[in-house]
């Protein structure tokens, strides 16, 4: 029985630059993102822990690489959904070299773009092509009804 193979990278992390949208011969639209994401080590020195950034390539295809160009920008939190690729090629003095990227099968906008700092005040999934939205209501508390309570009054 042969086995499965999994392939599956899920990041979050803060873009280290704005977003580098280009489109290919054939017009397919692809956007490069950098994503910094910090690991905790600790120090052996000094005992104290430590966060250390790990640097990658996000390439974003298509429509939905065409939104994170548009709403994305240096600093925004994202969380990243998707797989490793690796590729090679021959550079101009002849050296072979070799690249790790992740393609990124959905792209989530973390934070606000009022707020490039991060938290969870907004944002939306940016799947197949999709903007993201907001919708405020949703944070907002629901007011208690008064009087007895019945399963008509289950706000879900």
């Amino acid at each position: 029985m042969a086995a499965t193979n999994i392939n599956r990278v899920v990041l979050t992390g803060n873009l280290t630059r704005d977003p580098e949208l280009r489109a290919l011969p054939s017009g397919t639209s692809v956007c490069d993102l950098r994503v910094a994401c910090n690991t905790r080590r600790k120090n052996n020195q000094t005992g104290e822990w430590e966060d250390r950034p790990n640097y990658f390539n996000v390439k974003v295809w298509g429509a939905q690489g065409e939104n994170a160009s548009r709403f994305l920008s240096k600093g925004r939190p994202v969380a990243i959904d998707g797989r490793l690729e690796w590729r090679e090629w021959e550079a101009q003095d002849g050296a072979k070299r070799q690249a790790v990227d992740i393609i990124a099968d959905s792209v989530q906008f973390l934070g606000s773009r009022e707020d490039p700092s991060g938290g969870f005040s907004g944002g939306g999934l940016a799947q197949g092509g999709e903007a993201p939205v907001v919708d405020d209501r949703d944070f907002q508390p629901t007011p208690v009804a008064g009087g007895g309570a019945g399963d008509d009054d289950i706000p879900f």
